[in-house]
């Protein structure tokens, strides 16, 4: 396990890391979510492995602290990430992130565009989130998630995500859940200057805006029997699509 100091505080965010060959890759989890539990069988495969490769846990997730004082919009944890990944001496990193993870490494590429050569975007959040019929996260206030939604959503999700989740710090997981309900970031990503990916379930049909996405140089990929968590569903296609997409091997 490897950790660095990413605010005044002293919060740390920390990661596991495989020693390979550059370039190195890094690994972003989504909403509730841990690095190593969701990519590493993937990352394992012979497509991926070899690799110097990073699974790092967001600031409120996973292995890493949870400071309640931090405000976790997108752009305070692609800072955040960016703080750590110059402490790891990263450069030029070919970066796989999924969901939440997706919509920070978009900020992550465009704010310190040195830590990012290739981008791959896992069936990423671009728009904002429109308010569902049933309670989610962002639903409830900070007081009412702190004091009986964290049990409550606990019990809804499955247990693949639930056994993560319960990881996550309270306030970290609601004002996350907040804030990437009003991120936008589909002309960011389409404005970056780097070679970039969208992976997403085949059964979900086109992405939205497709054709703007291809025209701007984002390359979409369906992958077949796999819903949101792409790299769990589906491990094989997963493993095999990620690294065709990479222009450095």
């Amino acid at each position: 396990m490897r950790d660095a100091q990413v605010l005044p505080d002293g919060s740390r965010i920390r990661w596991a890391e495989v020693a390979g060959r550059e370039p190195v890759r890094v690994y972003v989890h989504g909403l509730g979510a841990a690095a190593a539990p969701y990519f590493l069988e993937a990352v394992s495969r012979p497509e991926l492995a070899g690799h110097r490769s990073l699974f790092v846990d967001l600031l409120g997730f996973g292995t890493s602290d949870r400071p309640t004082a931090f405000g976790y919009s997108m752009e305070e944890h692609a800072d955040a990430l960016a703080t750590a990944l110059r402490a790891a001496d990263v450069r030029a990193a070919q970066v796989v992130a999924h969901s939440m993870g997706g919509t920070i490494a978009v900020h992550l590429a465009e704010r310190h565009p040195e830590l990012v050569a290739e981008l791959v975007l896992v069936d990423a959040n671009l728009d904002p989130i429109k308010p569902a019929p049933r309670p989610t996260i962002a639903t409830y206030t900070e007081d009412e998630f702190v004091r009986h939604g964290w049990d409550e959503t606990l019990a809804r999700v499955g247990p693949h995500w639930a056994a993560t989740m319960r990881l996550a710090g309270r306030e970290a997981l609601h004002r996350s859940a907040v804030h990437l309900t009003r991120a936008d970031v589909r002309e960011q990503l389409s404005r970056l200057p780097i070679p970039r990916a969208f992976l997403y379930p085949g059964a979900d049909g086109e992405v939205s805006g497709a054709a703007e996405l291809v025209a701007s140089g984002v390359r979409l990929v369906a992958v077949p029997d796999s819903g949101h968590n792409i790299m769990i569903d589906n491990v094989e296609v997963f493993a095999r699509e990620v690294s065709g997409l990479f222009t450095r091997s």
